[in-house]
């Protein structure tokens, strides 16, 4: 006869992990080592992971000797060790000792489980600490589960005639378990066992982000009193570097003062994290980024944050925000470690078409979370209500300059003031006056900056290199409008309604077709950003297509666009 045993441990020599077993896993597991037992082979893996051992019947307890070569054992004894959960279950093959084997079959019918335990094995063993030190067991409220005649609820009835006992057992050795559950299957009868299954409530350690940042800098800091007084040794006016609140396009800068306290020169220089291909985010910009102090001087380091067209789609869709760790290395010497942080307010500059239209108030007046599932393609279906037919933003822009900016000299030519664009941002974002502050200078620029800002054009990357295509046939031109997404399409035909009715005036606004073309052109399509790049003169012909593409629909009528499709 062979005894199997079987470990679950839950962790390894380096990580400590938790499971929390459900019945059907312990079934699982207990199907699995009972497979081992029969093909008599070991097998040995971490993390969630079975340990089997095979022995012969041995006349003194079974389990003690083994446990004790186990546990003892020079590779499982470290796993063991560390583990913040241990559970070990099997056929441990304790017995029911001094007790008349109709004795046992009696009381065991009668339910008096706990008399009948005072003859278990196991449970003396573990009275007298001489095996499993430190295991718990459950409370037994269940039969005997050996030995059955196979497929029956029947005790053995062959020529030996097994007393009954609790061969199947399991046990556990952490501070974290609660046992909810221990009990046997009865209806499982495909063997001479009946097999256990226990459900424990797990109690899981967690990090605290902040703390852990709290003692990673007082290690460092103690860790660098130990350095050698001829190592690079600086002393920075601060490790941390928080940025307030961050607008769209609005730089907010700190400093740093980096002193050389050590006795020789020092080259600094801020390195890329791993698997990161730059030193810091888009955003962020380190002026200078690496340098060489003398003895007792100092070099000021400023730190700017500027979330602008290229990287506010992220803060809007929550793929980004204003947090990075920054690695100050030391040529020689050790690491310092800077954190970056800031609340970045969002703006309708850098948010989506299809977002924007399903937003009936300023984009200020949403919480982030809506924000992220409007951004967000799977989720938008969720908030949809009523869609406006193209960005409230747009059309308050484009209103203004239509009632007061068609005959305004130079418009989209001269630009605007900043402190006026700035105004009208922050207008779009928080309400919606009767009158958008600022010059029709400063809101046409700010209708470029936000069509710039678009992180999918009008025109989608997608149809990009059709447009380069069809760029001097009017009617694939049409084609290629008829295909947008019907919000970009709404847009895209407001915009060349007003730009055309812009060009009526021209003799006071001094605007032609082919300038407003060149404009609008490389605003309204872009390259997609995995376009490989391609020389200067490929660039200017691109430029030149895009141009030409706008400059179809603003001298052929757009009341006939649809009826253009029918040919």
């Amino acid at each position: 006869m062979f005894i199997t045993y079987s470990t679950i441990l839950v962790g390894s020599a380096s990580h400590c992990l938790v499971s929390i077993w459900s019945i059907h896993q312990l079934y699982t597991a207990w199907c699995s080592a009972s497979s081992l037992h029969t093909q008599r082979r070991n097998q040995t893996q971490l993390f969630y992971c079975f340990y089997c051992f095979h022995y012969k019947r041995l006349r003194v307890c079974p389990a003690t000797s083994v446990c004790s070569s186990v546990l003892c054992s020079s590779v499982l004894c470290c796993v063991v060790l560390c583990c913040s959960i241990l559970i070990w279950l099997g056929d441990l093959n304790y017995r029911i000792d001094g007790l008349p084997v109709d004795d046992v079959k009696l009381l065991s019918d009668k339910k008096e489980y706990d008399a009948l335990l005072m003859y278990d094995q196991l449970r003396q063993q573990l009275s007298l600490n001489q095996v499993f030190d430190g295991f718990d067991e459950g409370k037994i409220h269940f039969r005997p589960t050996y030995k059955y005649d196979p497929n029956t609820d029947d005790w053995d009835s062959s020529e030996k005639a097994r007393a009954p006992a609790w061969c199947d057992r399991i046990l556990w050795r952490s501070e974290q378990l609660k046992q909810v559950q221990y009990r046997s299957h009865m209806t499982l009868r495909i063997s001479d066992h009946k097999p256990v299954s226990s459900i424990f409530d797990a109690t899981v350690k967690v990090i605290d982000p902040a703390q852990y940042r709290k003692i990673r800098e007082q290690v460092v800091k103690k860790l660098d009193r130990l350095e050698n007084e001829y190592l690079p040794q600086v002393n920075l006016s601060t490790v941390e570097l928080d940025f307030g609140t961050i607008y769209f396009c609005e730089e907010e800068a700190r400093s740093l003062v980096i002193t050389n306290s050590g006795q020789v020169p020092v080259q600094f220089e801020f390195i890329k994290k791993l698997d990161d291909s730059s030193y810091c985010k888009p955003w962020l910009q380190i002026k200078p980024y690496m340098g060489f102090i003398m003895p007792g001087d100092k070099s000021d380091v400023e730190f700017t944050v500027l979330v602008d067209k290229k990287t506010a789609s992220y803060f809007n869709s929550g793929q980004d925000k204003i947090e990075d760790i920054l690695i100050l290395h030391l040529d020689g010497g050790k690491d310092y470690f800077l954190t970056i942080s800031g609340r970045y307010i969002p703006s309708c500059f850098g948010a989506s078409v299809e977002a924007l239209v399903r937003m009936h108030g300023p984009i200020r007046d949403i919480s982030m979370d809506q924000l992220f599932q409007l951004e967000n393609p799977g989720k938008r279906s969720v908030l949809d209500t009523k869609l406006y037919d193209i960005p409230k933003e747009i059309w308050m822009l484009v209103d203004h300059l239509f009632r007061f900016g068609l005959k305004q000299d130079e418009l989209f030519q001269k630009q605007g003031l900043q402190a006026e664009i700035q105004a009208i941002r922050n207008c779009l974002d928080t309400g919606y006056p009767e009158q958008i502050p600022g010059g029709s200078h400063s809101i046409a620029e700010a209708l470029l900056h936000f069509l710039e800002a678009l992180p999918e054009p009008i025109i989608p990357y997608s149809q990009y290199e059709r447009c380069l295509e069809c760029y001097n046939n009017f009617k694939e031109c049409v084609k290629v409008y008829s295909q947008l997404p019907l919000y970009h399409r709404n847009v895209f035909k407001y915009l060349m309604a007003f730009l055309k009715h812009l060009l009526q005036y021209s003799d006071f606004n001094k605007l032609d077709p082919k300038m407003l073309a060149t404009l609008f052109g490389g605003l309204l399509m872009r390259p997609p950003p995995s376009s490989p790049t391609v020389s200067v003169t490929v660039m200017q012909t691109n430029t030149r297509r895009q141009a030409s593409f706008i400059y179809q629909f603003l001298v052929n009528e757009l009341e006939n666009i649809e009826d253009n499709l029918l040919y």
